[in-house]
């Protein structure tokens, strides 16, 4: 099935100001809507969400009322794109936070005979996921392994059915200049227009 729906999940925490995720989203967003593709947005940083404290909550809670909303997004797109910057080796808690507040029983997955997990529901939807880091980004991914994105991947993405997931990871952000943001906002503005 070829991908006509795209959804941006914006994971950078901070809503007061514009970050070089920012600028890859709308890179991104660009290149997606000048090829035809319907695109949505969902910014985590302005949603109020409380943490899930339990496997009680997590498994027979409601979902947050301000969730409702980017989980119908989920529902409805056929690729994801999620941007974040890695914070102390990993996502923000925030994006980890939303992350397992939507992926519950029901959505993410159902049960299948004796397998609470049996049924992934969520597949047939592909993902990239861009990183942006200090570090070089060769660095995160040869000596670190770029664990946490793998674990994103494996113990998240693919848990509930999403797959392919490629990866952009940008290194040493502070020290890219203009022409450097320049650059990796013109890729992604390629990877929106091929809605990879």
């Amino acid at each position: 099935m070829a991908v006509q729906r795209i959804l941006l999940i914006q994971g950078h925490p901070e809503a007061t100001r514009r970050h070089l995720c920012h600028l890859l989203e709308d890179a991104y967003a660009s290149g997606a809507l000048s090829a035809g593709y319907e695109v949505r947005h969902v910014n985590v940083a302005t949603l109020d969400f409380p943490l899930l404290r339990s496997q009680e909550a997590w498994e027979h809670g409601e979902l947050p009322p301000a969730l409702s909303a980017a989980q119908a997004d989920i529902a409805w797109a056929q690729h994801l794109v999620l941007f974040f910057p890695l914070w102390l080796g990993d996502m923000p808690a925030m994006l980890k936070g939303f992350l397992e507040q939507l992926a519950r029983p029901g959505f993410a997955f159902e049960a299948e005979g004796d397998n609470p997990f049996g049924r992934k529901g969520l597949t047939g939807r592909s993902a990239r996921v861009v990183v942006t880091m200090g570090m070089p980004a060769l660095l995160y991914r040869w000596y670190f392994r770029a664990h946490s994105v793998k674990s994103l991947e494996r113990n998240i993405l693919g848990f509930v059915g999403i797959a392919p997931v490629h990866e952009t990871l940008i290194g040493r952000v502070d020290r890219l200049g203009d022409a450097g943001v320049g650059e990796w906002q013109a890729k992604l503005r390629k990877l929106g227009s091929r809605a990879q």
